[in-house]
């Protein structure tokens, strides 16, 4: 409703400013409106029960409605001026220097922007290994994000499917024996910090004592940390997963563990990288260097508004809250005779897949005879008892 009244005022600003009476005349019919106050209601009954998708409802972002009152759009390279003025490059790169902080990118040599969601930034990261290393193999494994073999399509890039481990992690052993068949070919390796069904992180550690026991000359490590890379920065016993334990490049959601009514991310990556494969353009006066041209403005915004509200501290307690409500959610299930487990550092919890009904209901993540409910900061222990009841039913029935 805010964002309704934003916009009548930004009608009311251009007819102001420049004479088009015509605009105040393309005010909603009122069936029009019904259709809106429909969705919105539609809306609001889906969200109490929005447990299976890891995006954080608990945020709010009215103080930023003004901002909906102008054409601002963040083309070309944050860290370079443009000639679209209209923009929050500023912010942006603000908003990058606090996530190259958080994944202990090197001071000084690394670059990154906001991008549109998770499956860009990890693009992104696989762009500029291809760029940087030609001749190359990807190697991912098979729990991995629905949107990698796609993106591996659209850059043509030759790719090896790595089998995984129950818990979601890479199978190590047969990522080492095919980086020992394909030991003339550099490898780019596409690893997981939080799989999308189970939370597994490929250790990052071993990934890389791989390499260096088969001596490659050049490699390439991009870690999609959608949702994990805003949960390791604020724990004590993280595993290695950041620049400092070899990454190149690092892709993190914006709207899963922050939270943004807009889907975004950030990546960030080593500079020296990414000037291979600047362009200068002088249309809009600036570096070519980011996948899209035209660029969402306001979703950094968000992301500088929720890092400076909470900052270091706060996310460090709404992470272990997160994490605290997914062992209760284990426990919970336990103590009514259902496996259900977690990865370390997780908040995916992961248990038999119950009816269609239970996993439309709670809108829960279904695959291969599991199915799992995420913890973000607004499920309740209310939400978690009601799942675990109306799981508990659906396979009781099943059984029976």
């Amino acid at each position: 409703r805010i964002i309704s009244r934003c916009v009548i005022c930004c009608f009311c600003v251009v007819n102001r400013n420049y004479g088009l009476a015509e605009l105040s005349k393309s005010l909603l019919c009122d069936e029009d409106s019904a259709v809106l106050d429909d969705l919105y209601e539609r809306l609001c009954h889906k969200r109490e029960t929005f447990a299976g998708y890891p995006c954080n409802q608990v945020w709010d972002y009215s103080e930023l409605a003004r901002f909906q009152e102008f054409v601002i759009n963040n083309v070309g390279d944050p860290f370079a001026d443009s000639n679209y003025q209209l923009n929050t490059h500023a912010i942006e790169r603000e908003v990058v220097n606090t996530f190259a902080k958080l994944t202990e990118a090197p001071e000084g040599e690394f670059w990154g922007y906001v991008t549109s969601g998770g499956t860009e930034g990890n693009m992104y990261g696989l762009y500029l290994a291809r760029e940087l290393l030609q001749d190359c193999i990807v190697y991912f494994c098979e729990d991995a994000h629905y949107s990698v073999p796609k993106m591996l399509r659209v850059l043509n890039l030759r790719s090896i499917m790595i089998k995984s481990q129950m818990n979601g992690e890479m199978d190590y052993e047969d990522l080492y024996e095919s980086l020992k068949i394909h030991r003339d070919v550099k490898p780019i390796i596409f690893a997981n910090v939080g799989t999308t069904m189970k939370g597994g992180v490929d250790n990052l550690d071993k990934i890389l004592g791989m390499i260096k026991d088969l001596r490659f000359q050049n490699h390439y490590i991009h870690v999609d940390a959608a949702l994990s890379g805003m949960i390791l920065p604020f724990v004590e016993d993280a595993q290695p997963w950041n620049f400092a334990a070899g990454a190149d490049s690092i892709s993190i959601s914006g709207h899963k563990m922050i939270g943004s009514p807009l889907p975004c991310g950030i990546v960030v990556a080593k500079k020296k990288n990414v000037d291979r494969i600047a362009r200068s353009i002088e249309y809009v006066g600036v570096l070519d260097t980011t996948i899209s041209g035209s660029r969402n403005a306001m979703t950094p915004l968000f992301l500088w508004y929720s890092l400076r509200k909470h900052g270091v501290e706060g996310y460090q307690r709404l992470v272990h809250g997160c994490l605290e409500m997914a062992m209760y959610a284990v426990n919970q299930f336990a103590a009514e005779g259902i496996r259900a487990w977690v990865n370390k550092n997780s908040v995916t919890v992961v248990f038999p897949k119950p009816s269609a009904e239970v996993v439309g209901k709670w809108q829960l993540a279904p695959c291969d005879g599991i199915a799992h409910l995420i913890t973000m900061p607004h499920v309740t222990r209310e939400m978690v008892d009601e799942i675990v009841m109306d799981v508990v039913g659906s396979l009781s029935v099943r059984v029976s």
